[in-house]
């Protein structure tokens, strides 16, 4: 069983998230310093990057100081719908703990309704992107609302479940327009028996593997919709060569950049579950000895005895939030959450135990040195109420 404290340390995430508004600080958001954007540095890559890495890895919070106003993020809104749609589906199983059926359902639709309010105008189809602009070291600057396939493939794998629930009509017909972004918007990189869709709408970083995938998993979501075959042979086409990337132990790399070379947990689970939709939303088993090899990769180099979550398969620190979140959510989607439901629990209660505020919100990571606690709604709240979601779901009569 998960520690006795999992309701009360999810009552106080959830109680949090809710007071903010859903709103709050995120790693990469120096840029929205009201006071930097009154500085000329603003128009030099090396400032925004210096600004931002600052922000980023500071232990200390100077964003008040600073002016950085709390803001809605998409993929933080989609991460934080998953998470009502999987509370949603335990009160169907008479479990209330969270609460009712309609308080639930109020806040998917609420939640719904800020999504599609955040979607990028002026696109081939439904997208979103980040509310804020982001320096890539010195290849490429992101400006705020710049489509990518990462904030989309969130916000439309969450309005899936949002309309499964509320069969509103205006949600499907932007589900299935996002098929349009991947198709016309994203550019394709062709490597081995296919191609990498790219990241953004902007070229400088097309290959980066779990982007690739991301585009191929909302193209076999909307598949599940339509049954438009030429979704489903260009997804399969580009989860082909992600396979072909797969090392022989089961790993992946970031990307195919020389600076994109290293071992990730989270990007690792990101990779498994698109693969996992592909096959699930087309009945497509081709890939299953891939994501096999990729699952005991997975869980036999991320994870300590204890439980304690890696950053990286040759290195612990710095540990990140979304390491231990994402392989619950992983575990769920790839149907290996009872096989493998100790180390899920022990990762759970570590992290509990390790990166909770107790105001109730997650810390960002945990370092050798001083740690950084400050509360990210994205990148760790939103993480973690969608992982704890899933687990609690999942653990129907053991919670």
């Amino acid at each position: 069983m998960p520690s006795p404290n999992f309701k009360k340390s999810f009552q106080k995430l959830k109680t949090y998230c809710e007071s903010e508004d859903f709103k709050g600080w995120d790693p990469y958001d120096g840029m929205n310093s009201k006071i930097f954007q009154a500085l000329p540095l603003k128009h030099w890559d090396l400032a925004r990057l210096a600004w931002i890495q600052g922000f980023k890895r500071s232990p200390i919070n100077f964003r008040k100081a600073l002016l950085v106003p709390k803001e809605h993020n998409s993929k933080g809104i989609a991460l934080f719908l998953l998470g009502y749609c999987r509370l949603y589906q335990a009160t169907l199983k008479g479990n209330k703990d969270f609460g009712s059926k309609a308080e639930q359902l109020k806040q998917i639709k609420y939640i719904t309704q800020l999504l599609l309010n955040m979607k990028v105008e002026g696109f081939s189809g439904a997208c979103w992107g980040y509310n804020f602009d982001w320096q890539a070291r010195r290849l490429f600057l992101f400006k705020k609302n710049t489509p990518t396939v990462v904030a989309t493939a969130f916000a439309v794998e969450a309005l899936v479940e949002s309309y499964k629930i509320t069969k509103d009509p205006q949600v499907l017909e932007v589900i299935k327009s996002s098929a349009h972004f991947v198709l016309k918007d994203l550019s394709r990189t062709p490597h081995k028996d296919g191609f990498l869709f790219s990241y953004s709408i902007k070229d400088g970083n097309n290959t980066v593997i779990n982007a690739s995938l991301l585009g191929a998993k909302i193209l076999s979501l909307v598949y599940g919709f339509t049954k438009e075959e030429s979704y489903k042979d260009l997804a399969a086409k580009a989860v082909k060569t992600a396979c072909q990337l797969q090392n022989e132990d089961g790993s992946w790399i970031y990307g195919l950049l020389p600076v994109q070379s290293w071992i990730d947990s989270f990007h690792t689970g990101f990779n498994l579950d698109a693969i996992e939709t592909y096959q699930q939303q087309t009945e497509d088993k081709t890939f299953q000895k891939y994501t096999d090899k990729g699952w005991t990769y997975y869980v036999e180099n991320f994870f300590e005895a204890d439980g304690k979550p890696k950053y990286y398969h040759n290195k612990t620190y710095p540990i990140d939030i979304h390491c231990p979140a994402q392989v619950i959510v992983t575990a769920s989607k790839l149907n290996q959450f009872k096989t493998h439901k100790e180390l899920l629990e022990k990762t759970l209660n570590w992290t509990m135990d390790n990166m909770q505020s107790k105001k109730g919100y997650f810390y960002y990571q945990v370092k050798k040195g001083m740690s950084s606690k400050i509360s990210y709604m994205r990148w760790s709240n939103a993480f973690m109420f969608n992982a704890m979601a899933h687990y609690y779901l999942e653990s129907q009569g053991d919670v």
